[in-house]
């Protein structure tokens, strides 16, 4: 039960991704290519483009779903960034004392809003699967296929690597504490918006 309301309120950050199955093993990165819509059976698929802070969102977001086990790198490296780079790096040697990714190519490849845990943590869970510069929709569900239903949910809980709080529940119409106008409210305190009319598993977006 706890994990399913953690997966109603998943993945934690906004960015270039489309949620798929949040029980599937798979994750997928397509780097600067954006080939979401043609990808599916995956728990999340999105793009990257940089070696920061695009690279801590996909970080966070994975690691607060114990489910994913896989990470399908693949598309087109970004110019300068290498951000495919940058999070292969970081997964195979971690941070250096000063928050740079270890080994990482990029321009700029600092970690400023994940602490060492929270990548011990995308080491210990994932298998990445280096794939860059594969831009075949047929060949990357393909892959997907293969890693989607393989092993078994990483048997620790989920971790929240942003300091934000955690919604206990979805707020009822009006349970808020802003009035935004036209029937929708804010509650700031758990970073929720409800809107007049939806039913207690849809009012809730978190922002």
């Amino acid at each position: 039960m706890v994990q399913e309301r953690a997966e109603a309120f998943w993945p934690p950050l906004r960015g270039e991704y489309r949620v798929g199955d949040p029980k599937s093993r798979v994750a997928v990165l397509t780097l600067a290519s954006r080939m979401d819509s043609d990808l599916v059976g995956a728990a999340i698929v999105g793009s990257c483009k940089t070696e920061n802070l695009g690279v801590e969102k996909v970080v966070a977001n994975i690691i607060s779903n114990p489910n994913i086990r896989f990470l399908i790198v693949c598309g087109s490296e970004s110019r300068g960034h290498l951000p495919g780079d940058a999070i292969l790096a970081l997964h195979r040697g971690g941070l250096d004392g000063d928050g740079r990714i270890s080994g990482a190519r990029g321009a700029i490849p600092f970690i400023e809003n994940l602490s060492h845990q929270a990548v011990a943590r995308f080491q210990r869970q994932v298998e990445l699967i280096d794939r860059i510069g594969l831009a075949d929709p047929v060949e990357i569900n393909l892959l997907i296929e293969e890693y989607r239903d393989k092993g078994v949910a990483f048997q620790e809980a989920p971790f929240y690597a942003v300091d934000r709080p955690r919604p206990r529940q979805i707020p009822a119409f009006g349970a808020g504490d802003v009035l935004m106008g036209q029937g929708i409210w804010l509650d700031s305190a758990a970073w929720l918006i409800s809107s007049q009319g939806e039913n207690a598993d849809q009012t809730g977006e978190v922002i």
